[in-house]
């Protein structure tokens, strides 16, 4: 019997999006969802990308790159899809044409088993503020645990870098703990990262932001 994925991330929806969120979802998404890259061009991923600030702005500084979201909060998705497409006729905006989106679970589209995705390789993977599930009963839910983090090593170039954040930093210790039984290597832990809502709303209640960035040794 295969073995049940332990869910990572918590709600799949929120409130009720509007009417032409809704649309966008229904009639744009399908044609946006990541599949497989068909296009010779450097691959971006970023993992729970909420809002889609972060996304965004990946976007428009690597025009010539495929920048792939991975959210299965179908509110962030609509939100962004809100925020690439023009309001008078819903196309996306020039812009925005990189982005692909998958509105799921990203563990789909990584394993080597994946049948939604045929393995590729990421030039830069993102993430940003992950659910910390800060409850001693809940840690087995973290994201960002040694297995994960192999399996992201696998999908990255020979030059390829995986950025994290965080500002929960229990939870940031917890992932240097969890790197000792990886093939990954700090490089630095100096970035500059835009601000996004999650981070602003600093739920953890912490004075800065921690990252890491990682490759393979």
């Amino acid at each position: 019997m295969e073995k049940q994925e332990i869910r990572t991330f918590g709600r799949r929806h929120g409130k009720k999006i509007s009417t032409r969120q809704q649309w966008l979802v229904d009639n744009l998404l399908p044609t946006m969802t990541a599949k497989n890259n068909e296009k010779s061009m450097p691959i971006i991923l970023e993992i729970g990308f909420g809002s889609g600030e972060h996304l965004r702005e990946l976007a428009i500084q690597n025009p010539d790159k495929i920048i792939i979201g991975a959210e299965p909060f179908i509110n962030g998705v609509a939100s962004l899809l809100s925020s690439i497409t023009n309001e008078s006729d819903n196309h996306i905006k020039p812009e925005f044409k990189n982005i692909l989106i998958w509105p799921d679970d990203v563990r789909k589209i990584i394993k080597k088993d994946s049948t939604d995705f045929l393995p590729i390789l990421f030039s830069e993977i993102y993430v940003l503020h992950p659910d910390p599930w800060p409850k001693v009963r809940h840690e087995k839910r973290r994201l960002l645990n040694s297995d994960f983090l192999n399996l992201l090593s696998q999908r990255l170039t020979s030059d390829g870098k995986i950025i994290i954040g965080t500002d929960h930093h229990e939870y940031y210790d917890w992932i240097l703990q969890q790197l000792k039984t990886t093939n990954l290597k700090i490089n630095t832990t100096d970035i500059e990262i835009i601000k996004t809502k999650y981070q602003q709303k600093n739920k953890a209640n912490t004075k800065n932001p921690k990252y890491l960035i990682l490759s393979v040794k």
